[in-house]
């Protein structure tokens, strides 16, 4: 399998086993050793507050030792998120696109952007003040 395929299936396998099922294990398996605990240190906390999210593949493109993906994430907030209590409410297919750098196989460097606002919006967390 080619580099840029392999490196596919690493972030396939971040997506559907630790994001999705929340076997946080595979990123010891999927992130190099000196950034797995980084990795861990945003994903605990953003599953704990989303406990059921699921996040849907859209579209992987690898060229290299970069892989940018688009992903539609949802999930229903039943835990603290940013310092905002629970609301119990859910966001539906939120957009997220990131990029990222492999070395020897493992991710090195994850960037991305997400819809944030739409995100917040709702969840009931912005305020109209907040959208001007």
């Amino acid at each position: 399998m080619a580099t840029s395929e392999q490196n596919k299936v690493a972030v396939r396998r971040l997506v559907e086993e630790v994001m999705n099922d929340g076997r946080m294990e595979v990123v010891d398996e999927v992130y190099d050793p000196d950034r797995a605990l980084g990795a861990k240190r945003w994903i605990r906390p953003f599953r704990a507050a989303f406990p059921d999210v699921h996040m849907e593949i859209v579209d992987l493109v690898a060229e290299g030792e970069t892989v940018v993906g688009r992903f539609l994430c949802s999930g229903t907030h039943q835990g603290t998120w940013r310092g905002h209590e629970p609301t119990g409410r859910r966001f539906e297919r939120v957009d997220e696109v990131y990029f990222f750098t492999f070395r020897d196989g493992k991710i090195i460097s994850g960037w991305g952007i997400e819809d944030t606002a739409s995100r917040l919006r709702q969840l009931g967390l912005q305020s109209r003040a907040d959208r001007i």
